[in-house]
């Protein structure tokens, strides 16, 4: 399954690191693509491991708002 989700608060490449390494901490991703000046990122991930939702919290505990788009 692949979405897309509205990350605010990012300022930089470190901020786009620290998604990415949220994100790729969960089981089940496959791959993230975070662009930083569209605000957004897309993620591929197996959705019987973990859900749009959970990555959506991933990101909020990293410190940036988010939600699916």
């Amino acid at each position: 399954m692949k979405k897309q989700f509205a990350i605010k608060g990012m300022s930089c490449n470190h901020c786009v690191a620290n998604v990415e390494k949220a994100i790729n901490g969960l089981e089940g991703i496959d791959k993230v693509k975070i662009n930083l000046k569209k605000e957004q990122g897309t993620v591929k991930f197996d959705d019987s491991k973990v859900s749009a939702d959970q990555i959506a919290s991933a990101v909020t505990e990293a410190g940036y708002e988010t939600e699916v788009i």
